[in-house]
Parts: structure tokens; sequence; C-alpha cells
């Protein structure tokens, strides 16, 4: 084979792998947009040494004293948001419901192709927020809390895995994907030390257990 063939060979080779490439990249799935970027492992564990430790007082909790889901932009409110930020190829009707599209449960691993099999989670629960202080607060303030896009703590997961953790802490519930158990952990921590919510005992603990492998 003469120099200028196989230059030219080489240069087509090259030139179809490039387009491989590209076409590969185009068809990989998207990836799926997460909650916002909890701080790092070095600062999470700063903020636990900082929270006040107080055994919890559930009297007087009720889920509507959090008003949530409230309209975000246009026709759009809080989990539909959750839901177009967090899936991939989401497709909204006029009144902004998810008509299609896909996700990604970072808690369990599972992906979804319908909206219903997908509950937003209040990562830092409700009821947990009211005993570690929440009940002390303005019904605006708990409005803020129960629909913050800002700190990590709403995300799109299976359903029945959200209905399973309730209003646990990660003292007795945790993820079962272990992968996203770090990024759990520093996002609860994050929350409460922005609202200024205390933790319990064991609760801290367990924090402390997790957050020494991040």
């Amino acid at each position: 084979m003469s120099k200028f063939y196989a230059r030219r060979r080489v240069s087509i080779l090259a030139a179809l792998s490039g387009l491989i490439a590209s076409v590969a990249l185009f068809n990989a799935p998207t990836a799926s947009a997460a909650l916002p970027t909890p701080v790092s492992g070095a600062t999470a564990r700063s903020y636990l040494a900082q929270l006040t430790v107080a055994t919890e007082d559930r009297t007087g909790y009720d889920r509507d004293l959090f008003p949530h889901w409230i309209t975000q932009s246009g026709a759009c409110n809080t989990r539909e948001t959750v839901l177009k930020r967090d899936g991939s190829g989401v497709v909204t009707d006029s009144s902004c419901a998810a008509t299609s599209g896909s996700w990604y449960s970072p808690y369990d691993g599972a992906t979804w192709t319908a909206a219903s099999d997908v509950d937003i989670d209040h990562l830092v629960p409700l009821a947990e927020a009211w005993d570690s202080g929440a009940d002390s607060w303005t019904t605006s303030r708990r409005q803020s809390f129960a629909n913050d896009l800002t700190r990590p703590q709403l995300i799109a997961v299976t359903d029945n895995v959200n209905q399973a953790k309730g209003d646990q802490d990660p003292a007795t519930w945790m993820p079962s994907r272990t992968a996203y158990r770090c990024t759990y952990v520093r996002a609860w921590v994050q929350v409460k030390y922005y609202y200024g919510l205390s933790v319990d005992s064991a609760e801290k603990s367990a924090l402390t257990n997790y957050l020494a492998g991040c």
C-alpha cells in the first residue's frame, strides 16, 4: 500500500471514529439533574458539630402547617418544577403536568417513565423539621422550607421508597443505594444547618458515622 493511501486510510478511520463517538454521545441517556449539590464532607462535619442536640417533640404536628407545592413559575408548582429538573426528556402540557419523560431515583437506582411513579421527597421530612424546631416558625418560613429549590431539600424518587422512608432520620433510614449515602447525609446536615434545626443524639451519631467516610 502506498504512503498516500495509507495516510488516507488513517484519515478516514479517524473521521469514522470521531463520527461514531459523536453519535454515541448524542444517543447516550441524558444524566438526570439532581438536587443542588450539597456542601463537602468536611463542611458538613463542621456544620454538624455546630448543630444543637435536643430531644425531638412532635406535639401539634400537622402536615398542613407546611404549605407545599406552591406556584413557582407560570402554571408550574413545586412538584412539577422538580419533576422537570430531575427528569430526562420531560414533556409537559399546558398546565405544566409531565406527560412523558424518565426519572432516575438515586435512592434505589430505579428508573421510571410515568410521573405518577415518582414522589418529590422532602429530604429532611416536614415532621422531622417540626420536631427539630420548625414548630416555632411562622407559616411563611415553613412554606419556604417545604418548597425550597435552592438548598438540597427536594428530590424526585421512587414513590414507594419515599413512602417507606416516611419521617425517619438517618438513624433509622438511609437510601438502599450505598453510593448515594454520602450525598444524602451531606444534604441533610446542610439543610438542618441552614434552617437552624436541631438533631437528636441517635441522629447525630448516625450522621457522624456516615460523614466519616465522606
